[in-house]
């Protein structure tokens, strides 16, 4: 009878825990004691078959979008890491930049316009002065790096210049000094023409800053030099005399010398906006 009545009580147990989790449970035991135990609910959770991963398809960066195949890519090229503005002895421009992580970043980006206004449109060389009209167009690709993590950067890489530099040289009193030697403005008439860098592909090396205001807006500051080759110097005398001759060929040759044509200096300032 004893055992009936605990096979029947134990039987009482496993339905009324699986019913009434919560709710004390007495046993009888063979000395026809009465024990309370109190059982614990135990909850039952069922994987989910799929899980949504909120992160799936996002680009994490530019390396990894290169690997990615063509989509992947293509949705990168449209959409920069950052856009700048820039003003410098290049001109006016504006670039965008494509972040392969936090110390690496391409750009691409294109600087022109009337430069010589920016400098006062004129420069001397030697005795003589020129007034100078330009017209630039240089369009770039480069690397920005900061190698200690901050706001310190390194930029390298190759300029297309296309830019037309047109001089006028002006007479100091009644004689140009071209080289240690004067030549008669009455003689000579007016000294004009062009220069024109020989390299179509100018590498640049560049040190700046690049500091961030706020989240998304910062400003930068660039210095380097970009090396744009030897120049060709075409220079014409409104006059046809003898003299005229020999001061055009000693203007040519006196500017085709001069190394500050052939490194080009870069200083640059901008704004950027990162997104």
């Amino acid at each position: 009878m004893k055992l009936i009545k605990l096979t029947a009580l134990s039987a009482a147990v496993l339905a009324s825990t699986a019913a009434l989790a919560a709710d004390p449970i007495i046993i009888v035991d063979n000395n026809n004691n009465a024990v309370v135990y109190q059982a614990e609910p135990v909850a039952y959770t069922t994987a989910p078959a799929y899980q949504y991963n909120n992160d799936a398809g996002v680009v994490r960066n530019t390396a990894s979008a290169v690997v990615g195949g063509t989509k992947t890519l293509f949705n990168t090229v449209i959409n920069p890491a950052s856009v700048s503005a820039e003003i410098g002895t290049l001109g006016y421009g504006a670039s965008v930049g494509y972040s392969i992580n936090d110390k690496v970043e391409l750009q691409a980006g294109w600087t022109g316009g009337d430069v010589a206004d920016l400098f006062g449109g004129d420069f001397d060389v030697n005795d003589i002065n020129y007034d100078v009209d330009t017209d630039f167009s240089n369009p770039y690709m480069g690397v920005q790096l900061r190698p200690a993590g901050n706001w310190f950067t390194m930029g390298a890489g190759i300029i297309v210049p296309d830019n037309d530099i047109d001089v006028v040289a002006n007479a100091n009193g009644a004689n140009y000094r071209i080289n240690g030697t004067d030549y008669d403005e009455a003689d000579v008439g007016t000294l004009e023409g062009n220069i024109e860098h020989r390299n179509k592909l100018a590498p640049y090396l560049t040190v700046g800053f690049r500091p961030n205001i706020t989240n998304n807006f910062g400003v930068f500051g660039e210095i380097g030099a970009a090396y744009m080759g030897k120049t060709d110097v075409t220079i014409n005398a409104s006059n046809s005399s003898d003299e005229a001759k020999k001061a055009a060929d000693a203007a040519e040759r006196e500017l085709e010398g001069k190394d500050y044509l052939e490194f080009f200096p870069i200083v640059k300032l901008g704004a950027t906006y990162r997104f």
